[in-house]
C-alpha cells in the first residue's frame, strides 16, 4: 500500500520552491493562489529569509501550497489517485493539504482555510509568551506524566520516541530544569507559539467562523486523522477535525501506526519532504520512503507510483 503524507510547520526552508518555478504552470497556479488569499507565496517561497518564513502567518499557506503543487504534477486529480494511493494523511497544516488530496475540499478552499488559520493561530499566540520544546529520549509515558504534572501539554507525538512539549515560556524553563526521567535533551523549537493546545482556542472559534460556508465531500481516498490516528469517511467530520486539532495534540504516532495496520509498504513525502520519511524510517522499518524536496525527485516518485497503478489494475 502506498501511502501519501504532507509535513507540517518547520519543514520550509529559504528558497525552497524557487526550482519548482521552472515547471510548466506551477509559477501560474501559485499566484493564483496568492492572489486569492493575498499572500505572495512566489516571494516567500523563493527570496524570503528563515525569519520571514518562520512567521505562522506565511509557513502555513506556503506549506500547504508546495504540498498540494507537488502533489498535483504526480496525480492532476484526486481521481487519478483513487485506487493507487491507499491512503493520505498530513502532520498538523499538512492536513489541509491531505483534505484536499482527498476529495473532501478543492485546492482553493484548502488554501483560502489556510490562511485564516494562519493568521488565527499568530494572533492567538501573541495573548500569552508560550512555546514548544522537543524532547529527545525517554520513555512515552513518564514524559508525559512528567510534563502534565509541569502544566505542559505533549502537543505532537511524532512516534520513534519524539514527543514536542508546549505551553508558556514559565513552564518550558520549568522542563529544561527538571527533564524527564530518560530524556536526554529538551530542545526549545523557533516556534511563535503553544500551538496544539488551549492556547490556540480563540483560532478555533475563527476556523469554525470560517468552515461555516464550506461544502464538503466525503473522502475519495482514504484520510487519516492527527487526532486519533483514525480513517474518517465522513467530509463534515473531516472538517470538524481539522478544526478541533489546532488546539488539541497531533498524534502522528497513532497515524502511523494506522499506516502499518493497513499494510504500507511505500511512503511519499510530498514537497518540502524529509520530517515525516524521517519518522517513518524509525517507526516503520522495512517500508520504503521517498521524500520529494525538488522537482529531481518527481520522476522516483512517479516510478513508485507506477508500481502501485500497475497492481491496482
Amino acid at each position: 500500500m502506498l501511502v501519501l503524507v504532507a509535513p507540517g510547520q518547520g519543514a520550509q526552508t529559504p528558497g525552497f520552491l524557487t526550482p519548482w518555478l521552472d515547471l510548466p504552470g506551477a509559477e501560474e497556479r501559485l499566484r493564483a493562489w496568492s492572489a486569492a488569499i493575498d499572500l505572495d507565496l512566489v516571494h516567500f517561497g523563493t527570496k524570503a529569509d528563515a525569519d520571514e518564513i518562520r512567521d505562522t502567518a506565511v509557513a502555513q499557506p506556503l506549506l500547504v501550497a508546495s504540498a498540494l503543487l507537488s502533489a498535483r504534477l504526480l496525480f492532476a486529480t484526486t481521481g487519478d489517485a483513487v485506487g493507487v494511493v491507499g491512503a493520505v494523511a498530513g502532520h498538523s497544516v499538512g492536513e489541509l493539504a491531505a483534505t484536499a488530496l482527498a476529495g473532501v475540499v478543492s485546492d482553493d478552499v484548502a488554501m483560502t482555510l489556510v490562511r485564516t488559520r494562519g493568521l488565527a493561530m499568530a494572533e492567538a499566540a501573541t495573548v500569552t509568551e508560550t512555546g514548544m520544546a522537543a524532547l529527545l529520549g525517554g520513555d512515552y509515558e513518564v514524559s508525559v506524566a512528567h510534563l502534565e504534572k509541569l502544566g505542559l501539554t505533549p502537543a505532537n507525538v511524532n512516534g520513534a520516541g519524539q514527543i514536542v512539549a508546549a505551553g508558556t515560556l514559565e513552564q518550558l524553563a520549568a522542563l529544561a530544569e527538571n527533564k524527564p526521567e530518560g530524556v536526554r535533551r529538551v530542545v526549545p523549537l523557533k516556534v511563535a507559539g503553544a500551538f496544539h493546545t488551549r492556547h490556540m482556542a480563540p483560532a478555533v472559534a475563527t476556523l469554525e467562523a470560517a468552515a461555516r460556508s464550506v461544502e464538503t465531500a466525503d473522502p475519495a481516498v482514504p484520510y487519516i486523522s492527527n487526532r486519533d490516528g483514525q480513517a474518517v469517511s465522513d467530509g463534515p467530520d473531516v472538517l470538524r477535525r481539522l478544526i478541533g486539532q489546532v488546539a488539541n495534540p497531533v498524534r502522528w504516532d497513532l497515524c502511523m501506526e494506522t499506516f502499518q495496520a493497513r499494510g504500507v509498504t511505500d511512503l511519499i513525502e510530498l514537497c518540502p519532504g524529509g520530517t515525516l520519511t524521517g519518522l517513518a524510517k524509525r517507526a516503520l522499518p522495512g517500508v520504503r520512503t521517498l521524500a520529494i524536496k525538488t522537482p529531481d525527485d518527481l520522476d522516483a516518485a512517479r516510478a513508485l507510483i507506477a508500481e502501485h497503478s500497475s497492481t491496482a489494475e
